[in-house]
């Protein structure tokens, strides 16, 4: 059976990314995580276009809103490694649950993304595009106005 057939109707199918890595490499990070005030662990895990994968955990602080989501530790891991782009992207709770992240994180990912960058979603993959749509990005501050 190839594997096409396996992950017929879970919203992989025709995806060259290793969605199981990645989710695997999100739990991992998941792990790491720092969340004594929530208890609502994160990880992140991404696929860069050179083929890297890169992954990042929440980092809380007493004080809220200084905490990191899993997002923002991923995308500092990016740059830690030799910066790129983000070609796919998965995250999870602590159960291993599908999380899609917040409009914040969503424009962070934006940012950093590859054309096509997808993302698996509870209702299987989608594209950044989609996720954000018409989004404001580095394009927009290019000169001349």
């Amino acid at each position: 059976m190839d594997e096409d057939s396996t992950r017929a109707g879970t919203g992989m199918e025709g995806s060259d990314v290793d969605w199981a890595a990645l989710e695997a490499a999100a739990v991992d990070a998941m792990k790491n995580a720092y969340a004594p005030y929530s208890k609502f662990a994160v990880g992140a895990a991404a696929l860069t276009a050179d083929g890297r994968m890169v992954s990042g955990c929440n980092v809380e602080n007493a004080s809220y809103g200084l905490t990191l989501c899993a997002e923002c530790t991923l995308v500092g891991n990016l740059h830690m490694t030799g910066g790129g782009l983000l070609r796919a992207f998965y995250c999870v709770d602590a159960a291993g649950t599908i999380l899609m992240p917040c409009g914040r994180c969503r424009q962070l990912l934006y940012e950093f993304r590859a054309p096509d960058m997808e993302l698996m979603t509870a209702q299987g993959i989608k594209t950044m595009d989609q996720m954000l749509p018409d989004a404001f990005g580095p394009q927009h501050l290019e000169e001349p106005r």
